[in-house]
């Protein structure tokens, strides 16, 4: 990296830290490792679509740092495990896990099969717990460390006919909580993000409909769907050493959607 670079990172105190993407294949998670590798981290992209990690890990080594990419269910504790030990193999022990990894299955609770909530939880809540202990063992051992969750808007706003997905994401939130408490006196700081609307892979089917987008966003006070690169800003965030005091936190990051429920109230005559 030249220098003009490594003066600007400096200041986040990311330069040459370790950092493990879980989802790092696409969406948040790669625009989440690109925005911490232009920041001089070294950077592990963790994903079951081992052809997307290493797309996402060729374009970190680009930017001049240590990218590397494994293939791993994170809802399989066998794989966590040897993702983990990889990763310190190949990086260093870890200082910065951001879990990125997420499946949403549409389905009324009603409808919704055992085998298909099961895949949702394991993979949004069991998948963060089992990365989080597996890195958080490497970050014990150095006393330091910053865990960063993916949750989201539907964490505290219900979302019909999502399945497990916003029962999973709230459990995410409290997740991350505990382990704000628990692994504080350690040195490790845990927080969530929570996106609003976002394009990502996930969300192509629907906002990519004619229409879709500007009409979603027409109740956002921005007017606009996020990009996954704002949520990644706010990732780098609480990353970063400008926010060693912010643990246990829920950042939402959607363009004000939340702060507007009450004024997408049908208006009546006073």
């Amino acid at each position: 990296m030249n220098n003009t670079t490594l003066s600007a990172s400096e200041h986040t105190g990311l330069v040459s830290r370790v950092c493990a993407i879980t989802g790092g294949g696409s969406g948040i998670g790669r625009a989440t490792a690109l925005a911490l590798a232009r920041l001089g981290a070294h950077v592990a992209v963790i994903d079951r679509d081992l052809a997307g990690a290493q797309a996402t890990a060729a374009q970190v080594q680009a930017l001049g740092v240590k990218g590397v990419a494994i293939g791993c269910d994170t809802s399989s504790e066998a794989d966590v495990n040897a993702a983990a030990a990889s990763v310190q193999e190949a990086l260093g022990p870890c200082d910065v896990l951001v879990n990125a990894a997420g499946v949403l299955k549409a389905a009324s609770l009603e409808d919704m099969s055992l085998q298909e909530w099961n895949r949702v939880i394991s993979v949004n809540l069991t998948g963060y717990f089992l990365c989080a202990q597996a890195f958080g063992r490497h970050m014990r051992t150095t006393g330091r460390g910053a865990i960063i969750h993916i949750a989201s808007i539907a964490a505290t706003h219900p979302t019909g006919h999502s399945g497990a997905y916003a029962i999973s994401k709230a459990a995410v939130s409290m997740l991350s909580r505990q382990l704000a408490i628990e692994w504080g006196p350690q040195g490790i700081r845990s927080n969530t993000v929570c996106p609003g609307m976002t394009w990502t892979g996930m969300t192509q089917e629907a906002y990519g409909r004619p229409g879709a987008a500007e009409l979603r966003g027409s109740a956002i006070p921005l007017r606009r769907i996020g990009q996954p690169e704002e949520i990644a800003d706010a990732v780098v965030y609480l990353a970063s050493d400008r926010s060693a005091y912010v643990n246990g936190v829920d950042l939402t990051v959607d363009g004000g959607f939340t702060r507007n429920l009450m004024s997408l109230m049908p208006r009546t005559a006073l």
